[in-house]
């Protein structure tokens, strides 16, 4: 049983209403239920830590910094059990779920020296002193998705936090679990009660604390659709981070090495049962290659194990929730229907009855404008596109809403860095995954894919978001 803390105290809702969240794995077992929450437990939540967030605020950059090194160290005791109630929860394999747990802790020690690295700048005046110093912006809105529970919070509230803004945090209905072992983590790591509060619920939750004129700056990562919602929400006079959706492709130029190129998407594609905002989604191979290439990818993609992710060797687990099984499954129809051919997957494995399991797909002859190749599936299932040339490639590539990540496999780097100028990408990858990204780079996306004002992970942009500028004049 996972519970709301608002106001230093662990509780229910308000209407008293709970809801389940079952084993996408097994859906004859319940994980856990969590508070089903209205706008009444926002409105106390937003109150409580807008009363609280001044003590962590006056606490300065040493302790914060402190205290989140001291949070990373808590969710550092247990990995193995952190992983096994991830895996529970959300679907991943348990490899997958470790390697997330295990990063989570270092992107609170990064956003721990960060806190120390918050400064502002003199400049030259011709009597006096003018500096620049940076306050905290007051309550943050942290509203997070289900595929990286613990990973993706820790980007949020660790920057929030060593700010010294007080935070909301509204995490996924799916994932309730881990976002309660990231609170208690905090807590025990002495952040002061008052200036963090936890709300599940659904979109009433996520709706009243974006409306909710006490908070200053609202951080969501989720779908593009509702991120349009958000941004409409919170107008111009606040501040909003919005990290959306992808539509991922990898292009494969004729002198690539093939098997490589055939690892990486599987690797892109299939990793985390395709649940990842920088999956690869489309495949972009020039002519000379395309046939060898989508044949490697295949046999890859048959070849890999899919069952609970907890079971030695499985390599894709479920995906998380029936929403996302129902919508795959769709796209899956659509691709026929639209006439690309479907070479393998798509279909529920034979042997299973209580899971959310699906066989990866993969597509060819698929048109650049088709619904296929323009809008994202978030599930197992990659769609090839033929072109005859670099620029056809660069084009195709950027011939939907989204910007996200794109890849390219080549091995002339001349051709490689032209097209990281070229292609709008937030992320430019060469020759490696769409998925995966340094912890202390810049991370966001262009067009559809972000609102572009204010990337997550980097310190300046961090600083940028979670803090407020103040020019000073001094005379004597």
């Amino acid at each position: 049983m996972t519970e709301n803390f608002i106001g230093g105290v662990w509780t229910g809702a308000e209407s008293g209403r709970r809801f389940e969240r079952r084993n996408p794995a097994d859906t004859r077992s319940v994980v856990a239920t969590a508070p089903d929450s209205a706008a009444a437990d926002v409105a106390a939540a937003v109150g409580a830590v807008e009363a609280g967030r001044h003590e962590w605020a006056a606490a300065g950059p040493e302790k914060r910094a402190e205290v989140l090194n001291a949070a990373a160290a808590v969710l550092e005791r247990d990995p193995e059990k952190l992983a096994a109630e991830l895996v529970a929860e959300e679907g991943k394999t348990f490899g997958e779920a470790l390697g997330e747990v295990r990063r989570t802790p270092a992107n609170l020690r990064f956003y721990a020296s960060e806190a120390l690295r918050m400064t502002g700048r003199t400049y030259p005046a011709a009597s006096g002193l003018v500096y620049t110093a940076r306050q905290p912006v007051g309550v943050v809105a942290a509203i997070t998705p289900w595929n990286f529970p613990l990973n993706i919070p820790s980007r949020k509230l660790g920057p929030a936090l060593a700010a010294g803004n007080g935070v909301v945090y509204k995490p996924s209905e799916v994932t309730p679990v881990l976002a309660m072992r990231m609170v208690e983590a905090l807590l025990e790591a002495g952040v002061p009660k008052g200036a963090l509060a936890l709300v599940h619920g659904g979109g009433e939750v996520g709706a009243a604390l974006v409306g909710d004129p006490r908070v200053s700056a609202v951080t969501f990562t989720g779908s593009t659709a509702v991120g349009e919602r958000i941004h409409s929400a919170v107008g111009p006079d606040r501040r909003t981070q919005l990290e959306l959706g992808g539509k991922n492709a990898v292009v494969v130029l004729e002198d690539a090495d093939l098997d490589r190129a055939a690892d990486l998407i599987v690797r892109g594609a299939f990793g985390l049962t395709g649940q990842a905002c920088t999956g690869t989604s489309r495949v972009i191979a020039h002519t000379d290659v395309h046939d060898a290439l989508l044949e490697r990818v295949v046999a890859r993609t048959e070849a890999l194990t899919i069952g609970d992710g907890m079971t030695d060797g499985v390599q894709l687990g479920p995906l998380a929730t029936q929403e996302q099984y129902d919508k795959t499954r769709r796209y899956v129809q659509l691709g026929l229907d639209e006439g690309a051919r479907l070479h393998t997957g798509g279909q529920p494995p034979a042997d299973v009855e209580h899971g959310y399991f699906l066989e990866p797909a993969v597509f060819s002859g698929v048109a650049p404008d088709s619904r296929l190749a323009q809008e994202e599936v978030f599930g197992p299932l990659v769609a090839f596109l033929e072109v005859a040339s670099f620029a056809e490639a660069v084009e195709v590539a950027d011939a939907t809403p989204y910007g996200l990540s794109t890849g390219i496999v080549t091995g002339d780097l001349g051709r490689a860095l032209a097209f990281a100028e070229q292609v709008t990408s937030g992320l430019v990858k060469i020759n490696q995954p769409t998925t995966g990204m340094a912890g202390n780079a810049p991370f966001g996306g262009l067009k559809a894919s972000s609102t572009q004002t204010s990337k997550e992970q980097a310190g300046e942009q961090m600083s940028q978001f979670y803090t407020a500028e103040k020019t000073v004049y001094v005379s004597p």
